[in-house]
């Protein structure tokens, strides 16, 4: 089973976001990667598409960008 992935940078639109992603997906369903956390993904997020966070990338490629919470740039610091 595919795993949708779930990036955020853990300000409280992220945390809320990830609280109703996993709510309606189902954690066995989605990874949650909290950027700030593990910078080390930074760059995969972005070649993902991932243009800010909060931000849903489904198994088929496709990146949902969920309420603005921050951009990568900020992520980046």
């Amino acid at each position: 089973m595919e795993k949708s992935i779930f990036y955020h940078a853990g300000c409280p639109v992220c945390v809320s976001a990830e609280q109703d992603i996993i709510h309606l997906i189902g954690p066995q369903k989605v990874e949650v990667v909290h950027l700030g956390n593990d910078r080390g993904r930074i760059a995969e997020a972005e070649a993902a598409g991932v243009k800010s966070v909060p931000a849903l990338l489904t198994p088929a490629g496709h990146v949902l960008h969920i309420n603005f919470g921050a951009s990568m740039a900020d992520v980046k610091g």
